[in-house]
C-alpha cells in the first residue's frame, strides 16, 4: 500500500512539473508572438489535458494494482 502511495505521488508530481513547463513556455510564446495567443492557448489546454489524462490514469493504476 506504501509502494502504491508513492507512485501515485510521483504520477501527480510529474504531472504539476508537465504543466508548470507547458504554461512557462506558452508563456514566452505568447510574449515574442502576441498575435498568435489564441493558437498558443489552444495547443496549452489540449497538452495539459493529456497530460492530466496520464496522471490520472498512473494514479488509478498505482492504486489498483496494489
Amino acid at each position: 500500500m506504501v509502494l502504491a502511495g508513492i507512485g501515485a505521488g510521483i504520477a501527480a508530481l510529474a504531472a504539476g512539473i508537465g504543466i508548470g513547463r507547458i504554461g512557462s513556455s506558452a508563456m514566452e510564446g505568447i510574449a515574442r508572438q502576441p498575435e498568435a495567443a489564441s493558437k498558443i492557448q489552444g495547443a496549452m489546454i489540449i497538452a495539459a489535458a493529456l497530460i492530466e489524462g496520464v496522471a490520472l490514469f498512473a494514479v488509478v493504476v498505482a492504486l489498483v494494482a496494489k
